[in-house]
């Protein structure tokens, strides 16, 4: 073999092409692509359409209305927008600072309490029975007559060490509310969990608290998450 000479580099063997499966949409059902594209299309520009007419006519009548000049005045007033504004941007920033606040308690305990309600631990009875009366109690108050308890009711003991900024007082009216709602939401989880998983896990060389929070946990979150965020747009409301 000549030195001088290099070796020409392999070419990378062809990738053979997927196998052609021989199917051909017929002319028919060609066609009947074609009209259910067209019907589509036709849907939705008649939906935008009569959704257009509706506003037209929605604003036309509350325009014509005789009490338009003062809704006028009183909500699409740029003066007064511009004026408030200030005030609407720190009220606003506060919503959200409660509302973040009050939704990581509301998790943290609704998730104890519920884990609480499900164990089967015998020396956890009293235990249990405080979160069920807990849950079906203040499941049964308004929220708003919580928030009024707590926000005027709780001063007035005069305890030491008693919050007095009201929008604590807020949060913790609100986080007493919907933790019991979320705890039944994270128990209905758990429950919806199958006992064989959590079988399977103790099989596996796991105990019982390996097994809720590697195997039964995470399967019950994922089940309840669309409920959860009700619950949270709901708390996201009443905080403002």
């Amino acid at each position: 073999m000549d030195i001088g000479k290099t070796a020409a580099p392999e070419r990378p063997a062809p990738v053979p092409d997927a196998p052609d499966t021989g199917y051909r949409p017929s002319a028919h059902e060609q066609e009947r692509q074609r009209y259910r594209r067209s019907r589509k299309r036709r849907h939705t520009w008649v939906s935008t359409l009569c959704t257009l007419i509706g506003l037209v006519v929605v604003g036309a009548a509350a325009v014509a209305s005789p009490g338009w000049e003062r809704v006028d005045s009183l909500f699409f007033d740029g003066a007064e927008l511009r004026a408030a504004l200030p005030d609407l941007l720190r009220g606003f920033w506060l919503n959200i600072q409660m509302f973040l606040v009050a939704e990581v308690l509301i998790l943290v305990l609704g998730l104890l309490i519920a884990l609480v309600r499900v164990t089967r631990a015998p020396g956890l009875q009293p235990l249990r029975l405080a979160a069920t009366v807990y849950v079906d109690v203040f499941r049964g108050v308004p929220t708003l007559l919580l928030v009024f308890l707590v926000g005027f009711g709780l001063p007035a003991l005069q305890l030491q060490g008693t919050p007095s900024e009201p929008w604590i007082l807020g949060v913790i009216a609100l986080t007493l509310s919907y933790t019991a709602y979320v705890a039944e939401v994270f128990r209905a989880g758990l429950n919806s969990v199958h006992p064989a998983q959590r079988n399977a896990a103790r099989a596996l060389g796991l105990n019982e608290r390996q097994a809720v929070r590697h195997v039964v946990l995470p399967q019950a979150v994922r089940n309840v998450l669309p409920p959860l965020l009700n619950d949270f747009i709901s708390l996201q409301k009443d905080t403002a």
